[in-house]
């Protein structure tokens, strides 16, 4: 569905800031849009969960640092459970590894503070029409999101860290956002043989899941070429 779909109602948005005068601000600049409409308001990342669990709302505008429970937290609990509402992160500073750890954890843009507010409304149409936005930009699907913030040396040569080129192409199939089972067909192998290969992959980068191994693969450009055949459609815009 379109943002121009969905527009014909307001968009319902729930702002959680521990800055009173930030959030009331921010309460009353959404206040102009005709288009949008506040629905509730959090001053931690414990009321933000509760008020997107109890109203469901379209937007959830949630700072990163935050009382009791930080921004972070509070998505990677809402991430645990199925959740239609599209997450986006108005903050001070962040760090990139945190907007690439958000961005996994489900969050669908990133605005700083100091952004105009067109800047904001941009942000909400684009995640509201199925894409990201990360910056000042709108991203297409989430590997890329994740490229605009990984940050690999250009140029550089990579490194291989001892890995088979069937470890790469799983870490590139991984990266496309492929099950065990969808790599096990994928590869004509078992999805115990799938495991092997993850586990071995693991141990030699030393990282402890899918989501360490894909920030570092993103860092340090481990991706394989197009010529793996990783249908893109497992990463575009959700629904």
């Amino acid at each position: 569905m379109s943002f121009n779909e969905i527009r014909r109602s307001p968009v319902r948005v729930v702002v959680a800031d521990d800055h009173p005068v930030f959030r009331d601000g921010l309460i009353s600049l959404l206040a102009t849009r005709p288009d949008l409409v506040v629905v509730g308001a959090a001053s931690d990342g414990e009321e933000a969960m509760q008020l997107t669990a109890e109203l469901q709302p379209d937007v959830l505008l949630l700072d990163v640092a935050m009382p009791r429970t930080s921004g972070l937290a509070a998505l990677r609990a809402m991430h645990q459970s199925v959740m239609r509402t599209r997450v986006i992160f108005v903050t001070a500073a962040i760090e990139r590894a945190d907007i690439a750890v958000a961005l996994r954890l489900g969050a669908r843009g990133i605005v700083t503070k100091a952004s105009a507010s067109e800047v904001l409304w941009k942000a909400i149409r684009t995640v509201m029409g199925g894409e990201y936005w990360v910056g000042r930009n709108r991203v297409t699907n989430l590997d890329s999101a994740l490229r605009e913030v990984a940050d690999p040396p250009r140029g550089a040569a990579r490194k291989q860290f001892g890995l088979t080129p069937r470890e790469l192409e799983m870490i590139t199939a991984i990266l496309a956002g492929f099950a065990n089972l969808d790599i096990a067909a994928r590869f004509a192998i078992s999805e115990k043989t799938v495991k092997h290969h993850l586990t071995n992959i693991f141990d030699k980068l030393g990282v402890s899941n899918r989501l360490e191994l894909a920030l570092f693969a993103l860092h340090h450009n481990l991706a394989v070429s197009a010529t793996a055949e990783v249908p893109e459609v497992l990463v575009g815009p959700a629904a």
